[in-house]
């Protein structure tokens, strides 16, 4: 079986070299370059083609949201995890709203980490709890700075189906635990994108935390 490849994108060694240390013993994985700043990434996203990519926000040169904004330029389709010890809930909504389909903190646990990974090569984006609280908190301190409201008319299925991509589920999970089809699963997200105002799953779980509209608990 082929292993899918990994590029680490980190200013330090030391969470490079450990990171290489946990994806040797995965038997579905093999971190195949390492880079410590954003250029460095870009040349070896280019070179390698990595099937996904662990990305930090702090780093010299570029920065992992410049990172982004620049693969997203030259239409990147490599599944990017933000893995930072950054848990701010703006850095949090713009990096997912930029595609990342993870954000993770640096003091993860192993699964946790594999599980994201996972989620992210099948195309899903899995956000974990203290990450959607810190998103949710964010938001809450901007509407009270604020009077506008943010008014959408969620339905129960669409509600069900949100919830359930923010964990990481497939449609086809979706369509086996709602018994309906597959086709009817992706209808109910185009209508989701579509009152969100946004084209992705990663950006309709953003927007959906940050309005509280879903809130994932422990």
């Amino acid at each position: 079986m082929n292993k899918k490849k990994i590029l680490v994108v980190d200013d330090h060694f030391v969470v490079r070299e450990g990171l290489k240390l946990i994806f040797e013993t995965e038997e579905n994985y093999e971190v195949i370059g390492e880079a410590e700043d954003g250029e460095k990434a870009i040349m070896l996203i280019e070179k390698l083609k990595p099937d996904v990519i662990l990305l930090d926000l702090s780093m010299p040169k570029m920065n992992g949201i410049e990172t982004i904004k620049a693969l997203n330029e030259k239409s990147n389709l490599v599944p990017i995890i933000i893995l930072t010890t950054y848990n701010e809930g703006n850095l949090i909504r713009e990096a997912l709203s930029l595609g990342a389909k993870g954000y993770l903190l640096k003091d993860t646990t192993r699964e946790n980490l594999i599980r994201t990974v996972d989620a992210a090569i099948r195309g899903e984006i899995l956000i974990q709890p203290e990450i959607s609280k810190s998103i949710f908190s964010a938001k809450k301190e901007e509407q009270k700075q604020s009077s506008d409201s943010f008014n959408i008319a969620i339905t129960e299925r669409e509600l069900f189906i949100l919830q359930a991509i923010a964990r990481g589920c497939t449609s086809k999970e979706i369509a086996f635990d709602m018994g309906i089809s597959e086709r009817t699963v992706k209808a109910h997200l185009t209508n989701i994108y579509s009152k969100l105002k946004v084209n992705s799953r990663s950006e309709a779980v953003a927007v959906a935390i940050e309005q509280g509209i879903i809130h994932i608990e422990k």
